[in-house]
Protein backbone atom coordinates (compact mmCIF):
# COMPACT_ATOMS: atom_id res chain seq x y z
CA UNK A 1 0.00 0.00 0.00
CA UNK A 2 1.66 3.29 -1.08
CA UNK A 3 0.98 6.18 1.78
CA UNK A 4 -2.36 7.88 2.55
CA UNK A 5 -4.59 4.70 2.10
CA UNK A 6 -4.07 4.43 -1.67
CA UNK A 7 -3.56 0.83 -2.69
CA UNK A 8 -2.50 1.13 -5.91
CA UNK A 9 -1.06 -1.83 -6.34
CA UNK A 10 -3.04 -4.18 -5.00
CA UNK A 11 -5.89 -2.41 -7.61
CA UNK A 12 -2.67 -2.70 -10.31
CA UNK A 13 -3.53 -6.57 -9.27
CA UNK A 14 -6.88 -5.77 -9.43
CA UNK A 15 -6.62 -4.94 -13.07
CA UNK A 16 -3.98 -7.30 -14.19
CA UNK A 17 -6.40 -10.54 -13.60
CA UNK A 18 -9.66 -9.37 -14.56
CA UNK A 19 -7.56 -8.77 -17.73
CA UNK A 20 -6.04 -11.76 -17.98
CA UNK A 21 -8.67 -14.25 -16.92
CA UNK A 22 -11.19 -12.65 -19.24
CA UNK A 23 -9.18 -12.21 -22.36
CA UNK A 24 -8.84 -16.74 -21.49
CA UNK A 25 -12.47 -17.09 -20.71
CA UNK A 26 -13.44 -15.30 -23.89
CA UNK A 27 -11.05 -17.40 -25.88
CA UNK A 28 -13.04 -20.88 -24.26
CA UNK A 29 -16.82 -19.09 -24.88
CA UNK A 30 -15.66 -18.42 -28.53
CA UNK A 31 -14.23 -21.75 -28.91
CA UNK A 32 -17.37 -23.23 -27.50
CA UNK A 33 -19.91 -21.37 -29.42
CA UNK A 34 -18.13 -21.97 -33.29
CA UNK A 35 -18.26 -25.63 -31.98
CA UNK A 36 -22.17 -25.74 -31.01
CA UNK A 37 -23.24 -23.55 -34.59
CA UNK A 38 -24.64 -20.50 -31.82
CA UNK A 39 -23.39 -17.59 -34.03
CA UNK A 40 -25.17 -14.11 -34.38
CA UNK A 41 -27.20 -13.87 -37.43
CA UNK A 42 -26.74 -10.95 -39.21
CA UNK A 43 -29.32 -8.10 -38.64
CA UNK A 44 -30.80 -5.26 -41.05
CA UNK A 45 -29.00 -2.57 -38.68
CA UNK A 46 -25.61 -4.51 -38.40
CA UNK A 47 -22.67 -3.32 -39.13
CA UNK A 48 -20.74 -6.76 -39.69
CA UNK A 49 -20.55 -8.71 -42.83
CA UNK A 50 -20.06 -11.93 -41.70
CA UNK A 51 -21.81 -14.50 -38.65
CA UNK A 52 -20.33 -13.98 -35.71
CA UNK A 53 -20.05 -15.85 -32.30
CA UNK A 54 -21.68 -13.49 -29.19
CA UNK A 55 -22.02 -14.14 -25.13
CA UNK A 56 -18.78 -12.65 -24.39
CA UNK A 57 -20.37 -10.87 -21.91
CA UNK A 58 -19.99 -14.77 -19.96
CA UNK A 59 -16.33 -14.45 -19.90
CA UNK A 60 -16.43 -10.97 -18.89
CA UNK A 61 -18.78 -11.41 -16.07
CA UNK A 62 -16.35 -14.51 -15.44
CA UNK A 63 -13.36 -12.03 -15.17
CA UNK A 64 -15.11 -9.66 -13.00
CA UNK A 65 -15.57 -12.13 -10.55
CA UNK A 66 -12.17 -13.30 -10.65
CA UNK A 67 -10.86 -9.82 -9.90
CA UNK A 68 -13.52 -8.81 -7.26
CA UNK A 69 -12.72 -12.76 -5.39
CA UNK A 70 -8.50 -11.54 -5.08
CA UNK A 71 -9.66 -8.07 -4.41
CA UNK A 72 -11.26 -9.64 -1.21
CA UNK A 73 -8.39 -12.12 -0.55
CA UNK A 74 -5.93 -8.71 0.23
CA UNK A 75 -5.76 -6.86 3.33
CA UNK A 76 -5.37 -3.82 1.73
CA UNK A 77 -8.56 -3.81 -0.36
CA UNK A 78 -10.76 -5.91 2.60
CA UNK A 79 -12.44 -2.20 3.63
CA UNK A 80 -13.91 -2.41 0.54
CA UNK A 81 -15.92 -5.51 1.62
CA UNK A 82 -18.53 -7.15 3.95
CA UNK A 83 -18.65 -6.49 6.88
CA UNK A 84 -17.12 -2.96 6.08
CA UNK A 85 -19.76 -2.44 3.53
CA UNK A 86 -22.32 -4.28 1.43
CA UNK A 87 -21.56 -2.71 -1.94
CA UNK A 88 -19.47 -5.36 -3.49
CA UNK A 89 -21.88 -7.85 -2.61
CA UNK A 90 -24.90 -6.14 -3.96
CA UNK A 91 -22.87 -5.26 -7.48
CA UNK A 92 -22.08 -8.98 -7.29
CA UNK A 93 -25.63 -10.16 -7.27
CA UNK A 94 -26.89 -7.30 -9.80
CA UNK A 95 -23.56 -8.05 -12.32
CA UNK A 96 -25.51 -11.85 -11.83
CA UNK A 97 -29.05 -10.96 -12.61
CA UNK A 98 -28.10 -8.82 -15.51
CA UNK A 99 -25.84 -11.13 -17.38
CA UNK A 100 -28.41 -13.48 -16.58
CA UNK A 101 -31.04 -11.61 -18.09
CA UNK A 102 -28.85 -10.49 -21.06
CA UNK A 103 -27.55 -14.55 -21.78
CA UNK A 104 -31.34 -15.83 -22.31
CA UNK A 105 -31.84 -12.92 -24.50
CA UNK A 106 -28.81 -13.04 -27.11
CA UNK A 107 -29.82 -16.84 -27.28
CA UNK A 108 -33.58 -16.08 -27.62
CA UNK A 109 -34.07 -12.56 -28.18
CA UNK A 110 -36.69 -11.20 -25.31
CA UNK A 111 -39.22 -8.61 -26.37
CA UNK A 112 -37.86 -4.96 -25.17
CA UNK A 113 -40.49 -4.63 -22.23
CA UNK A 114 -39.17 -8.10 -20.89
CA UNK A 115 -35.77 -6.94 -20.96
CA UNK A 116 -36.31 -4.07 -19.04
CA UNK A 117 -38.18 -5.60 -16.81
CA UNK A 118 -35.40 -8.15 -16.07
CA UNK A 119 -32.89 -4.31 -16.25
CA UNK A 120 -35.30 -2.71 -13.31
CA UNK A 121 -34.90 -6.15 -11.60
CA UNK A 122 -31.16 -5.98 -11.42
CA UNK A 123 -31.12 -2.19 -10.86
CA UNK A 124 -33.57 -2.51 -7.77
CA UNK A 125 -31.33 -5.00 -6.82
CA UNK A 126 -28.31 -2.61 -6.29
CA UNK A 127 -30.05 -0.50 -4.34
CA UNK A 128 -32.12 -3.24 -1.95
CA UNK A 129 -28.61 -4.88 -1.40
CA UNK A 130 -26.82 -1.91 -0.17
CA UNK A 131 -25.54 0.25 -2.96
CA UNK A 132 -27.61 3.80 -3.40
CA UNK A 133 -27.78 7.23 -3.61
CA UNK A 134 -28.02 8.58 -0.07
CA UNK A 135 -26.70 12.03 -1.06
CA UNK A 136 -27.70 14.28 -3.83
CA UNK A 137 -25.41 17.70 -3.89
CA UNK A 138 -27.19 20.41 -6.06
CA UNK A 139 -25.35 23.22 -7.16
CA UNK A 140 -27.73 26.14 -7.47
CA UNK A 141 -28.53 28.73 -4.55
CA UNK A 142 -24.77 28.73 -2.87
CA UNK A 143 -25.02 24.67 -3.15
CA UNK A 144 -27.25 22.24 -1.08
CA UNK A 145 -27.16 18.48 0.09
CA UNK A 146 -29.72 16.58 -0.08
CA UNK A 147 -30.41 13.54 2.39
CA UNK A 148 -32.18 10.86 0.29
CA UNK A 149 -34.88 8.84 2.46
CA UNK A 150 -35.41 5.00 1.23
CA UNK A 151 -37.24 5.79 -1.05
CA UNK A 152 -35.52 8.11 -2.98
CA UNK A 153 -32.53 6.68 -2.69
CA UNK A 154 -34.02 3.54 -4.39
CA UNK A 155 -36.04 5.17 -7.05
CA UNK A 156 -32.85 7.66 -8.18
CA UNK A 157 -30.14 4.68 -7.91
CA UNK A 158 -32.72 2.18 -10.06
CA UNK A 159 -33.43 5.58 -12.69
CA UNK A 160 -29.67 6.03 -13.21
CA UNK A 161 -28.39 2.23 -13.11
CA UNK A 162 -30.97 1.18 -16.11
CA UNK A 163 -30.56 4.45 -17.63
CA UNK A 164 -26.72 3.56 -18.29
CA UNK A 165 -27.75 -0.29 -19.09
CA UNK A 166 -29.65 1.01 -22.65
CA UNK A 167 -27.05 3.68 -22.91
CA UNK A 168 -23.89 1.64 -23.10
CA UNK A 169 -26.20 -1.49 -24.38
CA UNK A 170 -27.72 1.18 -27.12
CA UNK A 171 -24.00 2.34 -28.64
CA UNK A 172 -23.11 -1.54 -29.13
CA UNK A 173 -23.09 -1.41 -32.51
CA UNK A 174 -19.60 -1.34 -33.45
CA UNK A 175 -16.79 -4.19 -32.87
CA UNK A 176 -14.92 -2.67 -30.09
CA UNK A 177 -16.72 0.59 -29.43
CA UNK A 178 -18.72 -0.53 -25.89
CA UNK A 179 -15.49 -2.32 -24.62
CA UNK A 180 -13.48 0.61 -25.11
CA UNK A 181 -16.24 3.36 -24.13
CA UNK A 182 -16.27 0.86 -20.68
CA UNK A 183 -12.76 1.10 -20.68
CA UNK A 184 -12.11 4.65 -20.79
CA UNK A 185 -15.58 5.48 -18.54
CA UNK A 186 -14.02 3.21 -15.92
CA UNK A 187 -10.41 4.49 -16.02
CA UNK A 188 -11.87 7.99 -15.44
CA UNK A 189 -13.79 7.10 -12.65
CA UNK A 190 -11.07 5.06 -11.59
CA UNK A 191 -8.62 7.99 -11.34
CA UNK A 192 -11.61 10.05 -9.31
CA UNK A 193 -11.55 7.10 -6.75
CA UNK A 194 -8.15 7.36 -6.30
CA UNK A 195 -8.25 10.98 -5.58
CA UNK A 196 -10.74 10.54 -3.06
CA UNK A 197 -8.84 7.90 -1.36
CA UNK A 198 -6.30 10.05 -1.19
CA UNK A 199 -8.17 13.39 0.01
CA UNK A 200 -9.92 10.95 2.64
CA UNK A 201 -6.40 8.88 3.88
CA UNK A 202 -8.39 5.91 3.03
CA UNK A 203 -12.27 6.15 4.10
CA UNK A 204 -13.88 2.83 3.66
CA UNK A 205 -16.76 4.94 1.62
CA UNK A 206 -13.70 5.34 -1.13
CA UNK A 207 -12.69 1.81 -1.35
CA UNK A 208 -16.07 0.46 -3.57
CA UNK A 209 -16.03 2.34 -6.29
CA UNK A 210 -12.11 2.17 -6.84
CA UNK A 211 -12.45 -1.17 -6.52
CA UNK A 212 -15.62 -2.13 -8.96
CA UNK A 213 -13.79 0.34 -11.47
CA UNK A 214 -10.83 -1.23 -11.66
CA UNK A 215 -12.29 -4.46 -12.32
CA UNK A 216 -14.53 -2.98 -14.73
CA UNK A 217 -10.86 -1.47 -16.72
CA UNK A 218 -9.43 -4.60 -16.62
CA UNK A 219 -12.49 -6.69 -17.75
CA UNK A 220 -12.93 -4.64 -20.84
CA UNK A 221 -9.23 -4.21 -21.44
CA UNK A 222 -9.12 -8.18 -21.82
CA UNK A 223 -12.31 -8.29 -24.07
CA UNK A 224 -11.32 -6.09 -26.54
CA UNK A 225 -8.27 -7.68 -28.17
CA UNK A 226 -10.91 -10.37 -29.09
CA UNK A 227 -13.69 -7.90 -30.01
CA UNK A 228 -12.10 -4.89 -31.86
CA UNK A 229 -12.25 -4.68 -35.54
CA UNK A 230 -12.22 -7.28 -37.27
CA UNK A 231 -14.16 -8.94 -34.00
CA UNK A 232 -14.16 -12.56 -33.13
CA UNK A 233 -16.62 -12.58 -30.93
CA UNK A 234 -19.38 -10.01 -30.09
CA UNK A 235 -20.01 -8.89 -26.03
CA UNK A 236 -23.94 -9.04 -26.63
CA UNK A 237 -26.67 -7.74 -24.29
CA UNK A 238 -25.32 -9.72 -21.34
CA UNK A 239 -21.91 -7.90 -21.52
CA UNK A 240 -23.01 -4.59 -22.95
CA UNK A 241 -25.70 -4.03 -20.35
CA UNK A 242 -23.01 -5.32 -17.38
CA UNK A 243 -21.03 -2.41 -18.47
CA UNK A 244 -23.37 -0.22 -17.90
CA UNK A 245 -24.78 -1.53 -14.40
CA UNK A 246 -20.69 -1.67 -13.44
CA UNK A 247 -20.92 2.04 -14.70
CA UNK A 248 -24.03 2.77 -12.70
CA UNK A 249 -22.23 0.87 -9.75
CA UNK A 250 -19.12 2.99 -10.05
CA UNK A 251 -20.97 6.08 -10.16
CA UNK A 252 -23.38 5.42 -7.72
CA UNK A 253 -20.46 4.49 -5.17
CA UNK A 254 -17.99 7.33 -5.90
CA UNK A 255 -20.73 10.03 -6.28
CA UNK A 256 -24.05 9.06 -3.81
CA UNK A 257 -21.89 9.85 -0.47
CA UNK A 258 -19.68 12.93 -1.29
CA UNK A 259 -20.18 16.23 0.87
CA UNK A 260 -19.33 18.96 2.14
CA UNK A 261 -16.97 16.94 4.33
CA UNK A 262 -14.68 15.78 1.78
CA UNK A 263 -13.64 19.47 0.53
CA UNK A 264 -15.47 22.05 2.21
CA UNK A 265 -18.04 24.33 1.15
CA UNK A 266 -15.21 27.35 -0.62
CA UNK A 267 -14.16 24.62 -3.50
CA UNK A 268 -17.09 24.25 -5.70
CA UNK A 269 -15.48 23.01 -8.51
CA UNK A 270 -14.32 19.74 -6.06
CA UNK A 271 -17.55 19.59 -4.71
CA UNK A 272 -19.35 18.82 -7.78
CA UNK A 273 -16.44 16.96 -9.27
CA UNK A 274 -18.12 13.76 -8.55
CA UNK A 275 -21.12 14.13 -10.80
CA UNK A 276 -19.34 16.32 -13.37
CA UNK A 277 -16.79 13.48 -13.86
CA UNK A 278 -20.12 10.67 -13.52
CA UNK A 279 -21.71 12.70 -16.26
CA UNK A 280 -18.93 13.27 -18.56
CA UNK A 281 -17.73 9.50 -18.36
CA UNK A 282 -21.05 8.33 -19.82
CA UNK A 283 -21.79 11.56 -21.89
CA UNK A 284 -21.15 10.35 -25.36
CA UNK A 285 -23.79 6.66 -24.75
CA UNK A 286 -26.52 8.90 -22.76
CA UNK A 287 -26.28 11.39 -25.49
CA UNK A 288 -26.48 9.09 -28.11
CA UNK A 289 -29.97 7.31 -26.62
CA UNK A 290 -31.61 10.16 -25.47
CA UNK A 291 -31.55 11.31 -29.08
CA UNK A 292 -32.24 7.68 -30.07
CA UNK A 293 -35.23 7.97 -28.04
CA UNK A 294 -36.34 11.80 -29.14
CA UNK A 295 -36.06 10.61 -32.93
CA UNK A 296 -37.66 7.68 -32.78
CA UNK A 297 -40.82 9.13 -31.13
CA UNK A 298 -40.97 11.96 -33.02
CA UNK A 299 -41.18 9.36 -35.73
CA UNK A 300 -44.15 7.81 -34.18
CA UNK A 301 -42.11 4.14 -33.40
CA UNK A 302 -41.12 2.79 -30.08
CA UNK A 303 -38.44 4.16 -28.48
CA UNK A 304 -36.77 0.44 -28.20
CA UNK A 305 -37.46 0.19 -31.99
CA UNK A 306 -34.10 -0.43 -33.54
CA UNK A 307 -32.53 1.66 -36.78
CA UNK A 308 -29.01 2.38 -38.08
CA UNK A 309 -29.32 6.23 -37.00
CA UNK A 310 -26.55 6.07 -34.22
CA UNK A 311 -23.73 8.67 -33.75
CA UNK A 312 -21.35 6.01 -35.04
CA UNK A 313 -24.09 5.27 -37.78
CA UNK A 314 -23.61 9.12 -38.83
CA UNK A 315 -20.10 9.12 -38.10
CA UNK A 316 -19.58 6.18 -40.88
CA UNK A 317 -22.03 7.71 -43.44
CA UNK A 318 -19.41 10.90 -43.11
CA UNK A 319 -17.18 8.86 -44.48
CA UNK A 320 -15.14 7.15 -41.51
CA UNK A 321 -13.80 3.60 -41.76
CA UNK A 322 -15.06 1.29 -39.39
CA UNK A 323 -12.33 1.59 -36.97
CA UNK A 324 -11.59 5.29 -37.63
CA UNK A 325 -15.07 5.58 -36.48
CA UNK A 326 -14.10 3.88 -33.05
CA UNK A 327 -11.41 5.76 -32.15
CA UNK A 328 -13.18 9.11 -33.30
CA UNK A 329 -15.59 8.10 -30.40
CA UNK A 330 -13.04 6.79 -28.21
CA UNK A 331 -11.31 10.32 -28.46
CA UNK A 332 -14.68 12.38 -27.61
CA UNK A 333 -14.98 10.13 -24.57
CA UNK A 334 -11.55 10.65 -23.44
CA UNK A 335 -11.69 14.31 -23.96
CA UNK A 336 -14.67 14.70 -22.06
CA UNK A 337 -14.25 12.55 -19.26
CA UNK A 338 -10.56 12.84 -18.61
CA UNK A 339 -11.15 16.54 -19.01
CA UNK A 340 -13.51 16.71 -15.94
CA UNK A 341 -11.12 14.28 -13.69
CA UNK A 342 -8.37 16.80 -14.58
CA UNK A 343 -10.44 19.74 -12.37
CA UNK A 344 -10.32 17.60 -9.38
CA UNK A 345 -6.47 16.52 -10.09
CA UNK A 346 -4.75 20.04 -11.59
CA UNK A 347 -5.45 23.87 -10.93
CA UNK A 348 -8.74 24.68 -13.35
CA UNK A 349 -7.67 26.66 -15.29
CA UNK A 350 -4.90 24.38 -16.59
CA UNK A 351 -7.80 21.92 -16.19
CA UNK A 352 -9.89 23.84 -18.67
CA UNK A 353 -7.27 24.78 -21.58
CA UNK A 354 -6.40 20.84 -21.41
CA UNK A 355 -10.08 20.03 -21.99
CA UNK A 356 -10.71 22.63 -24.67
CA UNK A 357 -7.43 21.28 -26.66
CA UNK A 358 -8.43 17.87 -26.71
CA UNK A 359 -11.98 18.52 -27.61
CA UNK A 360 -10.66 20.83 -30.25
CA UNK A 361 -8.40 17.87 -31.61
CA UNK A 362 -11.54 15.58 -31.29
CA UNK A 363 -13.55 18.05 -33.04
CA UNK A 364 -11.15 18.41 -35.84
CA UNK A 365 -10.38 14.63 -36.12
CA UNK A 366 -14.35 13.97 -36.70
CA UNK A 367 -14.44 16.39 -39.20
CA UNK A 368 -10.96 14.84 -41.51
CA UNK A 369 -13.52 13.02 -44.23
CA UNK A 370 -15.24 16.03 -45.31
CA UNK A 371 -11.80 17.69 -45.54
CA UNK A 372 -10.45 14.70 -47.41
CA UNK A 373 -13.84 14.72 -49.62
CA UNK A 374 -12.60 18.51 -50.27
CA UNK A 375 -9.47 17.64 -51.23
CA UNK A 376 -10.41 14.71 -53.36
CA UNK A 377 -13.02 17.11 -55.33
CA UNK A 378 -10.46 19.94 -56.00
CA UNK A 379 -8.13 17.78 -57.19
CA UNK A 380 -10.39 15.49 -59.62
CA UNK A 381 -11.66 19.22 -60.92
CA UNK A 382 -8.40 20.38 -61.42
CA UNK A 383 -7.49 17.27 -63.12
CA UNK A 384 -10.76 17.53 -65.39
CA UNK A 385 -9.84 21.14 -66.13
CA UNK A 386 -6.58 20.19 -67.37
CA UNK A 387 -7.22 17.38 -69.35
CA UNK A 388 -10.27 19.43 -71.41
CA UNK A 389 -8.34 23.15 -71.50
CA UNK A 390 -6.26 24.12 -74.85
CA UNK A 391 -2.71 24.34 -74.12
CA UNK A 392 0.02 26.05 -76.46
CA UNK A 393 2.64 23.87 -78.55
CA UNK A 394 5.85 24.35 -79.34
CA UNK A 395 4.55 26.53 -82.33
CA UNK A 396 1.85 28.98 -80.87
CA UNK A 397 -0.91 27.21 -81.96
CA UNK A 398 -3.78 25.69 -79.58
CA UNK A 399 -3.11 21.61 -79.09
CA UNK A 400 -5.20 19.06 -77.21
CA UNK A 401 -3.71 16.92 -74.42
Amino acid sequence: MIGSGVPLRELGLVILVATALTYLATGFVRSFLVRTGRVAEIRLRDSHSQPTPQLGGVAMFTGFIAAIFLAQQLPALTRGFMPMTPEISAVVWAALAIVIVGVIDDLYELSALVKLAGQFVAAALLSILGLSWTLLFIPFGGGTTVVLDQFQSSLLTTFVAVLLINAINFVDGLDGLAAGLGLIAGSAILIFSLTVLYDQGGAVSAYPPAIISAALVGMCLGFLPHNFEPSRIFMGDSGAMLIGLLLAAASTSASGKITQSLYGTADMVALVSPFIVVCAAVFVPVLDLVWAVIRRLSQGKSPFAADKAHIHHRLLSLGHTHRRTVLVLYLWVSAVAFGAVSYSIVPPIAATIATVIALLVAFGVTLIPLRQGKLGAKKKATRVVHETTPVEDSRGTGADL
